[in-house]
């Protein structure tokens, strides 16, 4: 941010004039950063409705499925970090745009995958390529946008196009699968990434911190090696048990990879993740929100797609449908969010968010197999997702407000990672948790006692979480605590 200590001169007012007509308009920008925003969190989930079409062609495992979410999001929790860290230095307009060269490329390889492991690290590269792209996405946003009611408008719509994505995953991959092919999920975004990168190179203007900094790769390596690892871990006492070699040996492994990051960064002179960081309130407490809330919600649409297709029957296409009436709730929660922030706050509104989501999840833990729409799917998934587009964009607003502007892509790093990190952990913990309760029956009434354990134990952590905001979160709204 630049500082203005005096008045321009009237030989400068005209150059000053000139740039500002270069400009892009703010909606160009908000456009273009939303549209990378949509595409990376689109494939988390647009691969759900494909997965038993992936594992008729490609012969996957029930393991292998797992992985064909989590190689995507562990890569892309545990390098967004890195990727925040390189926009800030290197320019936020060349990391959106090198990242979503990577992304489309990936999707291309992933599309014409003809083996397993080959889905499986083009997966990965969809991941680094989302975690360079994805920080950019809201720090040129807040770069373009003045802080304000504006700003938190233009979050919450960031915010909505999101989790849009997201939602908007099922039926997108629905579609694809049932009128092409499994292939078209990924191959859908070449020609749309290609197109985003075009908006992009036109409309987004560069911005960097003013410091150059060398970069933390072996901190990036260190929180992806030990994400992964401890998630590999937590599947594993699914089929080996707590206290197998099995199981031991990656849990173990895997937290000793992650203390190993912190001990990286709390010695680094230049730090992925500066622990300073953790001491602005704001900051802590929001990531902290945004993991448990992750934990739960991201796997939303993996068991719901799953009880859809494997108790009720339905078609990819029809299980895309199915959800749509929560995609639009997720972008109505988050539209609803900045009015209600400016009379309640921003914490009050967070809490609130969770609470309703908490809610949903325990109405859906009641699922049975003989279920009805309207009451097992539709409403259910309305009130989880209002409610996770209700917490969405006052825990974003509250983790950026307090950082420095040379951190601003760090921050931004920061909050996605915690809620994809979460996300990933979370759908390690709540599979294993349903595969348990299931015990390997395949009938719709064992698959469906699974899936409601899983949102049980949801609803649990979301309550944890709403604790956790209730007691760390500032009450005023002010970054420092």
């Amino acid at each position: 941010m630049t500082v203005m200590v005096q008045a321009p001169s009237d030989a400068s007012a005209p150059r000053i004039a000139a740039r500002r007509r270069s400009a892009p308009p703010v909606w160009a920008v908000v456009l273009a950063a939303c549209a990378g925003q949509f595409l990376v969190v689109l494939d988390v989930s647009v691969v759900n409705t494909a997965l038993p079409s992936m594992r008729a062609d490609l012969g996957l495992s029930a393991l292998g499925l797992q992985w064909v979410v989590n190689a995507y999001s562990i890569a892309f929790a545990g390098f967004m970090l890195l990727g925040g860290r390189a926009g800030d230095l290197y320019g936020r307009k060349r990391m959106f745009l090198v990242g979503l060269g990577l992304f489309t490329l990936a999707s291309l390889a992933g599309g014409l995958a003809q083996e397993g492991w080959q889905l499986l690290a083009a997966r990965a590269g969809q991941g680094l390529g989302a975690a360079v792209l994805a920080p950019s996405t809201l720090t040129l946003l807040t770069a373009a946008v003045p802080e304000g009611p504006a700003r938190a408008r233009a979050i919450a719509t960031w915010t909505a196009v999101g989790a849009g994505g997201g939602a908007a995953g099922g039926l997108v991959g629905g579609v694809l699968t049932d009128a092409l092919s499994w292939r078209w999920t990924l191959l859908i975004n070449v020609p749309v990434g290609a197109l985003v990168m075009l908006l992009g190179t036109r409309w987004l203007t560069e911005s960097r911190a003013g410091e150059r900094r060398r970069l933390d790769l072996p901190g990036a390596v260190l929180v992806t090696a030990g994400l992964a690892t401890l998630a590999f871990g937590i599947v594993q006492t699914e089929q080996e048990g707590w206290a197998a070699a099995g199981t031991v040996v990656p849990l173990a492994a895997g937290l000793v990879l992650l203390l190993g990051f912190v001990g990286v960064e709390a010695r680094a002179k230049s730090p992925l993740m500066p622990l300073k960081l953790f001491r602005v309130r704001s900051v802590s407490a929001a990531n902290a929100a945004m993991f448990s809330c992750g934990a739960a919600m991201f796997c939303m649409w993996f068991f719901m797609t799953l009880y859809a297709q494997n108790v009720l029957g339905y078609t990819p296409l029809e299980a895309g449908l199915a959800l749509m009436p929560s995609s639009l709730a997720v972008v109505v929660g988050s539209k609803l969010a900045p009015p209600l922030m400016r009379r309640l706050g921003a914490r009050n509104v967070a809490v609130l968010g969770v609470l309703v989501s908490a809610a949903g999840f325990a109405w859906q833990s009641t699922m049975a197999a003989h279920g009805s729409y309207v009451t097992t799917i539709m409403l259910p998934g309305i009130v989880m997702m209002t409610g996770g587009g209700l917490a969405g964009t006052p825990l974003a607003t509250l983790a950026t407000s307090g950082a420095d502007p040379s951190d601003a892509g760090l921050v931004s790093g920061l909050i996605n990672t915690s809620r994809v990190m979460g996300g990933a952990l979370g759908l390690a913990v709540l599979s294993t948790v349903a595969a348990a309760r299931t015990g390997g029956g395949t009938s719709p009434e064992a698959l469906t006692a699974g899936y409601a354990l899983a949102f049980r134990t949801g609803t649990g952590v979301l309550l944890g979480g709403m604790v956790l905001m209730l007691l760390w979160l500032p009450r005023d709204g002010r970054a420092r605590g």
